[in-house]
């Protein structure tokens, strides 16, 4: 997986894309663009740090302004430590910070959670912190709006960016396609999103919202790559199929999806694993 890392928020300053210019020949003619999909610019606003991770504030569909807000990122990013394959946990106490960004990239806040309202490794890789400062109180105070998850599926061939908190990069590519399951390790995830090799995220990026350059909104959440041509090893997920066909793609990353998600949040962002349509794993 992109391995949590250890350290200071200060490694913040050595990341933060570069754009590189060059001498340009001019075309002969500006190509026809009238049918291409606009493109929502992309940026570091409502994203965060965390000690070794990226990741975001997020809101569902239904969530309301008053509701408390959530900080997405890795299950494997859990300040206790990676759960075990199996284990899901909710409505636990905590009080871990979170450095908020602006659009530029700098730090803006810091964050509180109250607790970890959901986190799991089991089919997917994911933490939701409930924080102590709801929508309209981060808004009203530091003029950043939360992140939207999508509620329906990603499409293969979409234009995303994976935007790193941690490291202020995005990274820009497309959905290569979608894995029946991932496996790592001792942990096996469902219908993962495997991106085209311009994505080539590195550690500490684990938990950086997967965001579609069309709508902006968060259709997954970055989690592994295959670093050394491993199968099915710590860092090296590998692929497998309904058939059992095992892939090993060595350099190519992934991200967990995050639609689901939207099917377990009751009103007042009430984590709720009850509700008609969410397949979330249950204590």
């Amino acid at each position: 997986m992109r391995r949590p890392l250890i350290g200071a928020l200060s490694a913040l300053l050595l990341g933060g894309a570069g754009l590189a210019t060059a001498g340009v020949t001019p075309a002969a003619a500006a190509p026809d663009t009238s049918n291409a999909p606009k493109v929502k610019a992309v940026d570091f606003a409502g994203t965060v740090a965390l000690s070794n991770c990226s990741g975001s504030v997020v809101r569902m569909p239904n969530s309301a302004d008053s509701d408390p807000a959530f900080v997405m990122s890795n299950g494997h990013c859990l300040e206790s430590g990676m759960p075990a394959a199996g284990q899901v946990i909710v409505d636990k106490a905590s009080t871990r910070s979170f450095t908020l960004l602006n659009s530029s990239g700098s730090g803006v806040a810091t964050l509180r959670a109250t607790k970890i309202a959901y986190a799991t490794m089991t089919d997917t890789d994911v933490s939701l912190y409930q924080l102590s400062s709801t929508y309209a109180q981060i808004q009203q105070s530091y003029g950043i709006k939360a992140l939207q998850l999508a509620d329906s599926h990603p499409v293969q061939g979409t234009g995303i960016n994976v935007v790193s908190g941690y490291w202020k990069k995005i990274y820009s590519c497309n959905i290569d396609g979608f894995v029946y399951r991932l496996k790592e390790d001792e942990w096996t995830w469902k219908d993962s999103v495997r991106y085209t090799s311009a994505c080539n995220t590195i550690g500490g990026t684990s938990g950086s919202p997967v965001v579609d350059s069309a709508s902006g909104k968060v259709v997954a959440i970055n989690n592994t790559g295959n670093e050394d041509g491993g199968r099915c090893t710590l860092n090296n997920p590998c692929e497998v199929d309904a058939n059992g066909t095992v892939t090993v793609r060595k350099g190519i990353n992934y991200a967990q999806e995050t639609y689901g998600i939207t099917k377990c949040v009751a009103a007042g962002n009430k984590i709720n694993l009850s509700l008609a349509g969410c397949e979330l794993p249950k204590p």
